[in-house]
């Protein structure tokens, strides 16, 4: 009997000793939101434009199509909650009914809701289709025909995606840090897997080569992931749900540039979007909105002369990367404003880091085209 209760005292023992450094990973947690809330309180409004800035999501789903559970409340309360402008849905198909025609569609609660479809060619490569014939390249780490890529009519390419990133995450881990944290920051355990997409960027570089594609980042809402108790009805009665909608809008948005003149529409943000007229930014590290690249004469997504000066404004100091044709041309931090001069033809994109919260991308910016 003694001996069972030793075995038993060690065993509880280990599984203490082994919850060390999920406690310790919660702790980083508590320190990265403060200093996230400090870095909010140093942001400087960003100067007037001409074009007024839009933050949303895009690729979300509903019980539509399958997948997911989610239901229209629930998407429209989230983008309530997250002061959300927009939502591009991009339903699963269904061979007996339209779900980009039954989604959510127009304003709903003051948001304006765009219906697509994320729809999948012969060969696999599968797409987000938008409203306006615009289409975006889904999980361009498995996108095949890039050849013919815009002549089809894509443009634009998702370079990040939540799940793609979240599905790197070793699941027994990933089990113990939500135990631990999901209550407290249910946002921020993101952060302990998040990683620079550095294929798909590298995939987005060279095609940028051949033609003009938008970036874009991926929520792929589906709020499918988590563990539930109901009765005989399907009412919850117990459970967690690790992915709901208000979580998932957090993390990654896209800011897209309208002319001021402009209403947000349909048209407007489609338009915008397909123009490059827009950011990525990872939200959940500090709202980005503010951020600026381009010239007196052109943002991001247009094409402007050779020997203008591009400029950068970050609204908190930065690190700030600026590439030229996928290749490093500057590596700078404390940025809040650079202004470098273009000595040659080219793609110029940034990206934006925060030293403060160690050294974690930030913002992905589209591309200037040099001529």
């Amino acid at each position: 009997m003694r001996s069972k209760k030793f075995i038993l005292l060690v065993i509880l023992f280990l599984l203490l000793l082994l919850q060390i450094p999920f406690a310790y990973r919660r702790f980083k947690l508590r320190r990265l939101s403060s200093a996230i809330q400090q870095l909010n309180l140093q942001r400087t409004p960003a100067p007037p434009n001409g074009f007024k800035e839009y933050k949303g999501v895009v690729h979300v789903h509903s019980f539509l199509g399958g997948h997911s559970a989610g239901t229209f409340s629930e998407i429209i309360s989230a983008a309530q909650a997250n002061q959300l402008q927009f939502v591009i849905m991009t339903e699963h198909t269904e061979k007996e009914f339209d779900t980009a025609a039954m989604t959510l569609k127009g304003t709903h609660g003051g948001v304006l809701f765009i219906n697509g479809n994320e729809v999948s060619a012969e060969n696999g490569d599968r797409l987000l289709a938008l409203p306006g014939a615009v289409s975006i390249v889904a999980y361009p780490q498995e996108f095949r025909d890039w050849d013919t890529a815009r002549a089809n009519g894509v443009g634009g390419v998702e370079v990040y995606n939540v799940f793609t990133n979240a599905k790197q995450a070793n699941p027994l881990v990933a089990f113990f840090d939500v135990l631990w944290s999901q209550r407290a920051y249910p946002d921020l355990i993101f952060a302990l897997y998040f990683k620079r997409p550095d294929e798909n960027l590298k995939k987005w570089d060279q095609a940028l080569t051949r033609t003009r594609l938008t970036a874009t980042g991926g929520n792929d809402s589906h709020a499918n992931i988590g563990v539930s108790l109901n009765d005989s009805s399907g009412k919850k009665l117990l459970g967690i749900q690790l992915d709901p909608y208000a979580v998932s809008f957090r993390l990654v948005r896209l800011h897209v540039l309208i002319e001021e003149n402009k209403p947000l529409d349909e048209t407007s943000l489609v338009e915008a979007i397909r123009a490059g007229h827009c950011f990525i930014g990872f939200d959940f590290l500090g709202d980005s909105s503010g951020f600026e690249f381009g010239s007196s004469e052109a943002i991001q997504g247009d094409e402007i002369k050779l020997d203008r000066p591009l400029t950068i404004r970050t609204p908190v100091p930065s690190r700030v990367v600026l590439y030229k044709d996928g290749s490093v041309i500057l590596d700078e931090s404390g940025v809040t404003s650079r202004e470098f001069s273009v000595a040659e033809p080219g793609v110029y994109r940034a990206e934006v880091y925060l030293p403060q919260l160690g050294n974690r991308l930030w913002i992905i910016s589209n591309p200037i085209y040099v001529r």
